[in-house]
C-alpha cells in the first residue's frame, strides 16, 4: 500500500514566515544603502536643479532687454528641459532600487544594468574624492536574474570599497568595477579597491550577519548581498587585490542550453 507524506502547515507557515522575513531585511539593506549615499546623491541632483535656476535667471534676463534674442532664450529653455530630465532620472533609478516589490528574473545583460547605476557610482565616488573606473567586457552572455538586487549588491560593494579608502591620500583612491568570464563560463563582476584590505580578524566573519567595522553600519549589506547571489545560484567571494586592497567577486551562471 502506498502512502502519501502528509506536510505540515506548521512547517509551511514557518517558511512562509522565513522567506517574508528574508524581503524585509532584503529591502532594509537596500534602504541602507542607499540612504548611505545620500550625500552623494544630493551633490548630483544639486548640479541639473542650479543648472535650471541659473538657465531660468538667463531667460528673465534676456527678456528683460530692449530686443531680446529669441533664439537664446529657447536655447536656454531647451538645457533647463534637459537638466529636469536629468534630475528626473536620478530619481526614477533611486525609486527603482529602493522600491520593494516581488522578485522577478529576467534574460537580462550585465553590462547594461552597471551602465545604469554609472552616474550613482560616479556620484558617490566623487563624494569620496576617488576615482572609479568601470571596464566591461563585450559581449557577455544574456542571463536571467532579478535586475534591482543585483544592483543593489553592486551598490553596497562599491560603496564599501569607497569607504574603505578613507585613510588615503585622495590622489591615491581608486576602486575598479570589471565584468567578464570566469575561467568555468560564469559571467562575473569585480569590484576592487587599492586601501588597506581586509583585517584578517574579520575575514572569517566577513559575510555574517551585523559584522561590520563602521561606527554607524548595520552590517546587512555583505549578508544580504551575498543572500542575492546564492539566490541566484551564484556566489559571492573576497579575496586580496593586488598589490593591496581587497576584491569582492560576484558569480552568477549562464543558463545551460539543452
Amino acid at each position: 500500500m502506498n502512502t502519501v507524506p502528509i506536510m505540515n502547515p506548521g512547517s509551511l507557515k514557518t517558511d512562509d514566515d522565513s522567506r517574508r522575513l528574508q524581503d524585509r531585511l532584503l529591502h532594509v539593506s537596500r534602504l541602507a544603502a542607499v540612504g548611505e549615499m545620500a550625500s552623494g546623491i544630493a551633490h548630483e541632483l544639486n548640479q541639473p536643479l542650479a543648472a535650471v535656476a541659473n538657465y531660468a535667471q538667463a531667460c528673465e534676463r534676456l527678456l528683460g532687454l530692449p530686443n531680446p534674442d529669441l533664439e537664446e532664450v529657447r536655447d536656454a529653455l531647451r538645457q533647463i528641459a534637459a537638466q529636469a530630465v536629468r534630475a528626473g532620472d536620478i530619481i526614477n533609478r533611486l525609486r527603482g532600487l529602493t522600491r520593494a516589490r516581488e522578485a522577478r528574473g529576467e534574460p537580462s545583460d550585465v553590462n547594461s544594468l552597471i551602465r545604469e547605476l554609472n552616474d550613482l557610482i560616479e556620484s558617490d565616488a566623487r563624494h569620496h574624492q576617488a576615482r572609479c573606473r568601470i571596464e566591461l567586457a563585450e559581449p557577455l552572455p544574456s542571463i536571467v536574474l532579478e535586475r534591482t538586487q543585483i544592483q543593489q549588491v553592486v551598490l553596497a560593494l562599491v560603496r564599501n570599497a569607497l569607504e574603505a579608502l578613507a585613510a588615503m591620500p585622495a590622489a591615491a583612491r581608486e576602486v575598479r568595477v570589471r565584468t567578464g568570464r570566469a575561467a568555468d563560463g560564469d559571467v562575473q563582476i569585480e569590484v576592487c579597491d587599492n586601501g588597506p584590505g581586509v583585517s584578517p580578524d574579520i575575514v572569517q566573519r566577513l559575510f555574517d550577519p551585523f559584522c561590520t567595522t563602521k561606527p554607524a553600519g548595520t552590517g546587512l549589506g555583505l549578508a544580504s548581498s551575498r543572500t542575492i547571489a546564492r539566490a541566484h545560484g551564484g556566489t559571492l567571494e573576497h579575496r586580496p587585490n593586488n598589490p593591496g586592497g581587497a576584491c569582492f567577486v560576484l558569480r552568477l551562471p549562464v543558463p545551460t542550453r539543452r
